[in-house]
């Protein structure tokens, strides 16, 4: 029912507009009470008067982090918004469990694996991680990263034939490159460059993420070569479609990067199959097009990174000395913006976590303070506090009891 409905506390019997009786100005609680069988009495509001309160959703804490919605949800893990109360930064928290780590082959080395190596690693085109807490009862593992918007391959499913205008490629591309230069300077390979593992901030900074397949080469090793590889299909280059013991690993990061540049700039890929052998036998024969509509420079570069054989494809550093990737390109209309939440709430991505600050610091309505009513106490007996249980001052208007915190700032918050 509608709030400031005010209901008479007399009725008597009157005629109304039509000549009907009506009840005024008798004693509510009779008419309540009374048992010779009348008509209830009730009153209209109209459906534009009827206001619905949300249920209120509870604060749940994790270290220090205060957890907010469910952002996605990948093969290992949900991941959701947090936000730090210590530093109040905005981040994101991949929750594992380890039952289903257990099922997934080598599930459990690669999400340490990546902890390892995020943990070293620090730089701008490089997802950041916070911080990791494990709960062994739970048997869950929090992994805290830095907040990003969305993933590379979310805009390019959102965007007009699944591709992006050349100068906005370009873009994210030259971050790309910058981020594999610095993790071949570390002797990192990363193996699963794609677009579902590029991640884009606010401000469209590019962050390469998911290093569970990456391999860490050795620091006296002679040359790069690595033996295993457990990147996406349609990504691997032609010496791991042919099965090869051993291949470069660095030309593999420029292989695929090569397919996601050919991906963003034509909403294709140079190879496809119904299934991975029919794929692979595609990308072993090392025949692909290149449309029309791509200028001569970027069909040059495409070829210099989708070269068959390794020792012909180009190197990391020499794609970005490319004339393409140093190259100024004038920007278009045909913009592609973030796509929005799959929620489709709030396009502009906003906090998630403002509304379970307001369980975090403004518990249930209907407890009352005791600290409030002691000191009301102490004020009517003139600063002395009362001697008996029993105390006949008045209680003080609900309409000013202040809001209890539970004990004080998080322990209203249920801990995980």
């Amino acid at each position: 029912m509608a709030e400031n409905v005010v209901v008479p506390t007399d009725i008597f019997l009157a005629p109304n507009e039509y000549g009907h009786s009506t009840l005024e100005h008798v004693d509510q609680l009779d008419f309540l009470n009374d048992s010779d069988g009348g008509l209830p009495f009730f009153h209209r509001v109209e459906s534009s008067e009827v206001v619905y309160q949300p249920r209120r959703k509870k604060a749940k804490m994790v270290g220090k982090y205060l957890v907010g919605d469910l952002l996605g949800e990948g093969s290992y893990g949900k991941v959701k918004e947090v936000i730090d109360t210590v530093t109040l930064c905005r981040r994101a928290v991949k929750i594992l469990k380890k039952r289903k780590l257990r099922k997934i082959p080598n599930g459990e080395q690669n999400v340490l694996r990546e902890i390892q190596l995020l943990k070293r690693l620090h730089h701008k085109h490089v997802v950041f991680l916070d911080d990791v807490i494990f709960n062994d009862e739970k048997q869950k593992m929090y992994i805290f990263m830095e907040y990003c918007v969305c993933e590379l391959q979310e805009m390019l499913e959102s965007a007009t034939d699944k591709k992006f205008p050349i100068f906005q490629a370009h873009y994210y591309f030259k971050q790309l490159v910058e981020g594999l230069i610095f993790l071949h300077s570390r002797g990192i390979v990363h193996k699963d460059i794609k677009p579902g593992n590029l991640l884009l901030a606010r401000d469209e900074t590019l962050k390469i993420t998911d290093f569970g397949v990456a391999e860490e080469i050795a620091l006296h090793a002679f040359d790069d070569t690595c033996h295993t590889s457990q990147g996406s299909p349609a990504f691997q280059p032609p010496e791991i479609a042919n099965g090869e013991d051993s291949f470069p690993g660095f030309k593999v990061d420029v292989w695929s990067s090569g397919v996601t540049l050919y991906n963003m700039t034509t909403g294709k890929y140079p190879y496809d199959g119904d299934n991975i052998y029919k794929l692979f036998n595609n990308i072993s024969k090392g025949v692909y097009t290149i449309p029309d509509s791509i200028d001569s420079v970027l069909t040059n570069l495409l070829h210099g990174m989708l070269a068959f054989t390794p020792d012909k494809r180009m190197t990391i550093e020499q794609v970005q000395l490319h004339d393409w990737v140093r190259k100024r390109h004038p920007r278009s209309l045909d913009y592609v913006k973030f796509p929005p939440p799959k929620e489709g709430l709030d396009k502009h991505h906003s906090m998630s976590v403002m509304q379970y600050l307001d369980d975090l610091h403004c518990p249930e309505e209907d407890e009352e303070c005791d600290e409030y009513e002691d000191e009301f106490h102490i004020q009517q007996n003139n600063g002395k506090k009362p001697q008996n249980d029993v105390d006949d001052t008045p209680i003080p208007d609900p309409k000013h009891k202040k809001r209890k915190t539970k004990g004080g700032l998080l322990s209203s918050c249920k801990q995980s």
